[in-house]
Protein backbone atom coordinates (compact mmCIF):
# COMPACT_ATOMS: atom_id res chain seq x y z
CA UNK A 1 0.00 0.00 0.00
CA UNK A 2 2.85 2.36 0.87
CA UNK A 3 4.58 1.57 -2.43
CA UNK A 4 1.36 2.31 -4.31
CA UNK A 5 1.04 5.64 -2.51
CA UNK A 6 4.62 6.60 -3.33
CA UNK A 7 4.07 5.59 -6.94
CA UNK A 8 0.96 7.77 -7.08
CA UNK A 9 2.85 10.70 -5.57
CA UNK A 10 5.55 10.29 -8.18
CA UNK A 11 3.01 10.19 -11.03
CA UNK A 12 1.23 13.22 -9.60
CA UNK A 13 4.48 15.16 -9.49
CA UNK A 14 5.57 14.31 -13.02
CA UNK A 15 2.19 14.14 -14.77
CA UNK A 16 -0.43 15.87 -12.57
CA UNK A 17 -3.16 16.28 -15.20
CA UNK A 18 -2.68 12.84 -16.75
CA UNK A 19 -2.72 11.19 -13.31
CA UNK A 20 -5.96 12.91 -12.34
CA UNK A 21 -7.58 12.11 -15.69
CA UNK A 22 -6.77 8.39 -15.41
CA UNK A 23 -7.75 8.10 -11.75
CA UNK A 24 -11.03 9.95 -12.38
CA UNK A 25 -11.94 7.69 -15.29
CA UNK A 26 -11.20 4.53 -13.31
CA UNK A 27 -13.09 5.67 -10.22
CA UNK A 28 -16.16 6.79 -12.17
CA UNK A 29 -16.21 3.47 -13.99
CA UNK A 30 -16.01 1.51 -10.73
CA UNK A 31 -18.72 3.74 -9.28
CA UNK A 32 -21.04 2.97 -12.19
CA UNK A 33 -20.57 -0.78 -11.75
CA UNK A 34 -21.44 -0.34 -8.07
CA UNK A 35 -24.54 1.67 -9.03
CA UNK A 36 -25.65 -1.04 -11.46
CA UNK A 37 -25.25 -3.70 -8.77
CA UNK A 38 -27.19 -1.65 -6.20
CA UNK A 39 -30.00 -1.00 -8.69
CA UNK A 40 -30.10 -4.70 -9.65
CA UNK A 41 -30.19 -5.88 -6.02
CA UNK A 42 -32.91 -3.38 -5.10
CA UNK A 43 -35.07 -4.41 -8.06
CA UNK A 44 -34.58 -8.11 -7.34
CA UNK A 45 -35.69 -7.72 -3.73
CA UNK A 46 -38.64 -5.50 -4.65
CA UNK A 47 -39.87 -7.88 -7.36
CA UNK A 48 -38.91 -10.97 -5.30
CA UNK A 49 -36.89 -12.53 -8.11
CA UNK A 50 -34.54 -15.39 -7.24
CA UNK A 51 -30.80 -15.09 -7.80
CA UNK A 52 -30.87 -17.85 -10.40
CA UNK A 53 -33.56 -16.04 -12.43
CA UNK A 54 -31.88 -12.63 -12.26
CA UNK A 55 -28.14 -12.99 -12.35
CA UNK A 56 -26.28 -9.68 -12.22
CA UNK A 57 -24.59 -8.70 -15.47
CA UNK A 58 -22.55 -5.55 -15.90
CA UNK A 59 -23.65 -3.21 -18.68
CA UNK A 60 -20.13 -2.57 -19.94
CA UNK A 61 -21.30 -0.06 -22.54
CA UNK A 62 -22.86 2.10 -19.84
CA UNK A 63 -19.77 1.71 -17.65
CA UNK A 64 -17.54 2.80 -20.54
CA UNK A 65 -19.73 5.86 -21.15
CA UNK A 66 -19.62 6.83 -17.46
CA UNK A 67 -15.88 6.20 -17.28
CA UNK A 68 -15.36 8.49 -20.28
CA UNK A 69 -17.11 11.24 -18.33
CA UNK A 70 -14.44 10.84 -15.66
CA UNK A 71 -11.65 10.79 -18.24
CA UNK A 72 -12.91 13.67 -20.35
CA UNK A 73 -14.57 16.01 -17.87
CA UNK A 74 -13.98 15.35 -14.17
CA UNK A 75 -10.25 14.70 -14.45
CA UNK A 76 -9.03 17.63 -16.56
CA UNK A 77 -11.60 20.20 -15.45
CA UNK A 78 -11.36 19.15 -11.80
CA UNK A 79 -7.60 19.63 -11.87
CA UNK A 80 -7.94 23.13 -13.32
CA UNK A 81 -10.81 24.05 -11.01
CA UNK A 82 -9.22 23.20 -7.66
CA UNK A 83 -5.86 24.64 -8.58
CA UNK A 84 -7.43 27.81 -9.98
CA UNK A 85 -9.84 28.15 -7.07
CA UNK A 86 -6.99 28.08 -4.57
CA UNK A 87 -5.02 30.71 -6.49
CA UNK A 88 -8.06 32.96 -6.85
CA UNK A 89 -8.91 32.87 -3.13
CA UNK A 90 -5.29 33.41 -2.05
CA UNK A 91 -4.14 35.96 -4.62
CA UNK A 92 -7.25 37.85 -5.68
CA UNK A 93 -9.33 37.77 -2.51
CA UNK A 94 -6.17 37.68 -0.38
CA UNK A 95 -7.70 35.55 2.35
CA UNK A 96 -5.33 33.82 4.82
CA UNK A 97 -4.93 30.11 3.90
CA UNK A 98 -6.86 27.69 6.14
CA UNK A 99 -8.75 30.53 7.84
CA UNK A 100 -12.51 30.23 8.33
CA UNK A 101 -13.18 32.82 5.61
CA UNK A 102 -10.76 31.08 3.25
CA UNK A 103 -12.48 27.70 3.66
CA UNK A 104 -15.98 29.20 3.57
CA UNK A 105 -15.22 31.06 0.33
CA UNK A 106 -13.92 27.88 -1.31
CA UNK A 107 -16.90 25.81 -0.19
CA UNK A 108 -19.36 28.49 -1.36
CA UNK A 109 -17.78 28.90 -4.80
CA UNK A 110 -17.45 25.15 -5.26
CA UNK A 111 -21.10 24.59 -4.34
CA UNK A 112 -22.51 27.50 -6.34
CA UNK A 113 -20.39 27.20 -9.49
CA UNK A 114 -18.78 23.80 -9.95
CA UNK A 115 -21.42 21.58 -8.31
CA UNK A 116 -24.43 22.60 -10.44
CA UNK A 117 -22.30 22.76 -13.60
CA UNK A 118 -20.98 19.25 -12.97
CA UNK A 119 -24.51 17.87 -12.58
CA UNK A 120 -25.75 19.69 -15.67
CA UNK A 121 -22.94 18.29 -17.81
CA UNK A 122 -23.28 14.77 -16.36
CA UNK A 123 -27.00 14.34 -17.01
CA UNK A 124 -26.77 16.00 -20.44
CA UNK A 125 -23.82 13.83 -21.43
CA UNK A 126 -25.46 10.61 -20.23
CA UNK A 127 -28.63 11.48 -22.12
CA UNK A 128 -26.92 12.23 -25.42
CA UNK A 129 -24.66 9.19 -25.01
CA UNK A 130 -27.80 7.05 -24.71
CA UNK A 131 -29.01 8.36 -28.07
CA UNK A 132 -31.63 10.77 -26.77
CA UNK A 133 -32.54 13.99 -28.55
CA UNK A 134 -32.47 17.50 -27.08
CA UNK A 135 -36.12 17.42 -25.97
CA UNK A 136 -35.62 14.09 -24.15
CA UNK A 137 -32.46 15.32 -22.46
CA UNK A 138 -34.33 18.41 -21.24
CA UNK A 139 -37.02 16.18 -19.73
CA UNK A 140 -34.35 14.09 -18.01
CA UNK A 141 -32.80 17.26 -16.59
CA UNK A 142 -36.17 18.37 -15.23
CA UNK A 143 -36.55 14.97 -13.60
CA UNK A 144 -33.01 14.40 -12.26
CA UNK A 145 -31.23 17.73 -11.79
CA UNK A 146 -33.15 19.18 -8.84
CA UNK A 147 -33.24 15.97 -6.73
CA UNK A 148 -29.50 15.46 -7.29
CA UNK A 149 -28.67 19.08 -6.51
CA UNK A 150 -30.65 19.04 -3.25
CA UNK A 151 -29.37 15.65 -2.05
CA UNK A 152 -25.76 16.37 -2.95
CA UNK A 153 -26.03 19.86 -1.50
CA UNK A 154 -26.45 18.31 1.93
CA UNK A 155 -23.31 16.19 1.67
CA UNK A 156 -20.64 17.83 -0.49
CA UNK A 157 -20.24 21.02 1.58
CA UNK A 158 -19.28 18.87 4.59
CA UNK A 159 -16.85 16.86 2.47
CA UNK A 160 -15.29 20.02 1.06
CA UNK A 161 -14.90 21.74 4.44
CA UNK A 162 -12.53 18.96 5.49
CA UNK A 163 -10.88 19.00 2.07
CA UNK A 164 -10.17 22.73 1.94
CA UNK A 165 -9.20 22.95 5.60
CA UNK A 166 -6.91 19.95 6.08
CA UNK A 167 -5.84 18.55 2.69
CA UNK A 168 -2.95 20.21 0.84
CA UNK A 169 -3.91 21.58 -2.58
CA UNK A 170 -1.61 19.00 -4.17
CA UNK A 171 -3.83 16.17 -2.90
CA UNK A 172 -7.25 17.80 -2.93
CA UNK A 173 -8.14 16.23 -6.26
CA UNK A 174 -7.26 12.78 -4.95
CA UNK A 175 -9.46 13.40 -1.92
CA UNK A 176 -12.33 14.50 -4.15
CA UNK A 177 -11.82 11.57 -6.52
CA UNK A 178 -12.15 9.12 -3.64
CA UNK A 179 -15.52 10.61 -2.75
CA UNK A 180 -16.35 10.72 -6.46
CA UNK A 181 -16.29 6.92 -6.32
CA UNK A 182 -19.39 7.17 -4.13
CA UNK A 183 -20.71 10.18 -6.01
CA UNK A 184 -20.50 8.46 -9.39
CA UNK A 185 -22.37 5.48 -7.93
CA UNK A 186 -25.05 7.81 -6.58
CA UNK A 187 -25.45 9.78 -9.83
CA UNK A 188 -25.52 6.63 -11.95
CA UNK A 189 -28.08 5.10 -9.60
CA UNK A 190 -30.12 8.32 -9.65
CA UNK A 191 -30.12 8.41 -13.45
CA UNK A 192 -31.25 4.78 -13.57
CA UNK A 193 -34.20 5.47 -11.26
CA UNK A 194 -36.12 7.09 -14.15
CA UNK A 195 -39.53 8.32 -12.89
CA UNK A 196 -39.29 7.01 -9.33
CA UNK A 197 -42.05 8.32 -7.00
CA UNK A 198 -39.59 10.12 -4.73
CA UNK A 199 -38.26 12.04 -7.74
CA UNK A 200 -41.76 13.09 -8.72
CA UNK A 201 -42.17 14.60 -5.27
CA UNK A 202 -39.30 17.02 -5.96
CA UNK A 203 -40.64 18.03 -9.36
CA UNK A 204 -44.23 18.37 -8.15
CA UNK A 205 -43.10 20.49 -5.20
CA UNK A 206 -41.12 22.72 -7.58
CA UNK A 207 -44.17 23.02 -9.86
CA UNK A 208 -46.37 24.00 -6.91
CA UNK A 209 -43.91 26.74 -5.95
CA UNK A 210 -43.93 28.07 -9.51
CA UNK A 211 -47.69 27.90 -9.63
CA UNK A 212 -47.99 29.70 -6.30
CA UNK A 213 -45.60 32.40 -7.46
CA UNK A 214 -47.61 32.97 -10.63
CA UNK A 215 -50.87 33.34 -8.72
CA UNK A 216 -49.26 35.75 -6.28
CA UNK A 217 -48.39 38.11 -9.10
Amino acid sequence: MLKAWKWYQSCLSVHPVKTQVISSGVLWGVGDVAAQYITHSTARKRLQISETDAKFKVNWKRTAVTSLFGFGFVGPLGHLWYDGLDRFIRLRLQLPPNSAKFVAAKVAMDGIIFGPFDLLVFFSYMGFAAGKNVAQVKEDLKRDFLPALILEGGVWPLVQVANFRYVPVRYQLLYVNMFCLLDSAFLSWLEQQKDAPWKQWFTSFHSLKEGGGGQGR
